[in-house]
């Protein structure tokens, strides 16, 4: 296990940068023209980013991202 400590802003930047991926991803999940191992293997990079984002968010905004896990299914 990897420790790191961050300043509230620096925190508050990973944050922003954590959500704006998992949007991305969440869009290209919904795009009809990827096939399945790439949809598969987005799933899959959406699941560890999300475990990362759950570990600064609080549940108001966990909850919003936690819906792209189901869709994804």
């Amino acid at each position: 296990m990897l420790g790191m400590m961050f300043t509230d802003k620096e925190c508050k930047e990973l944050d922003y940068l954590l959500r704006k991926e998992m949007d991305e991803m969440l869009l290209d999940m919904s795009d009809r023209r990827l096939d399945g191992p790439v949809k598969e293997a987005i799933s899959k990079r959406y699941k560890i980013i999300f475990r990362m984002y759950a570990r600064i968010a609080p549940p108001r905004e966990l909850s919003r991202y936690a819906t792209g896990l189901r869709q994804q299914r």
